[in-house]
């Protein structure tokens, strides 16, 4: 059962001319979930990563999931104004869009390896943002992966030009 075949598209959300990869689909398929959980923990399973950080929100149900899986901790990357205490802030560029998100200061120990988790790689500016708030905290990125690549947003040829490394299950390129 290819993983592609359980994600459903939704024409003009949240906005027209946007085709949204709807992956709680996927996730709410058993089969589906376990094949999705055990190919990013397979990717991973024998890295040298200290923690998982998710980005809100369907990162954290991957995330999560990975980070029990493989025996580590979890940490959110949330939007503004949802994490209580002292965080660091990036705004980014959405491909419908400006938005904030916010990592707690002290998430993340200087020189941890990260492995960064979300759930589709569109135009890069979540994850570009992500990265930041990791680097910014101390952390080291090892590496971001996602279920699904866009690859005519251009998301995946930013994150290479930028030198960081992605892992993507399946792509829905020219679709």
């Amino acid at each position: 059962m290819p993983i592609k075949s359980k994600i459903r598209t939704i024409p003009d959300f949240p906005k027209e001319g946007i085709m949204f990869r709807d992956v709680t689909t996927l996730m709410k398929d058993p089969e589906g979930f376990k094949l999705t959980i055990d190919g990013l923990v397979n990717q991973y399973k024998d890295r040298d990563i200290d923690v998982i950080v998710g980005i809100e929100a369907r990162g954290f149900v991957l995330g999560a999931a990975m980070a029990y899986n493989m025996g580590l901790g979890f940490v959110p990357i949330r939007k503004k104004g949802k994490l209580p205490g002292e965080v660091l802030s990036e705004d980014y560029q959405l491909e419908y869009g400006i938005d904030t998100i916010e990592l707690h200061v002290d998430a993340i120990e200087k020189g941890q390896k990260v492995l960064l988790v979300d759930d589709l790689l569109a135009t890069g500016g979540t994850i570009l943002g992500a990265i930041s708030l990791v680097e910014q905290a101390g952390g080291e990125v090892v590496e971001s992966c996602f279920i699904v690549d866009l690859p005519d947003l251009g998301g995946s040829k930013k994150l290479a030009k930028a030198g960081y490394k992605y892992y993507c299950l399946t792509d829905f390129e020219g679709e």
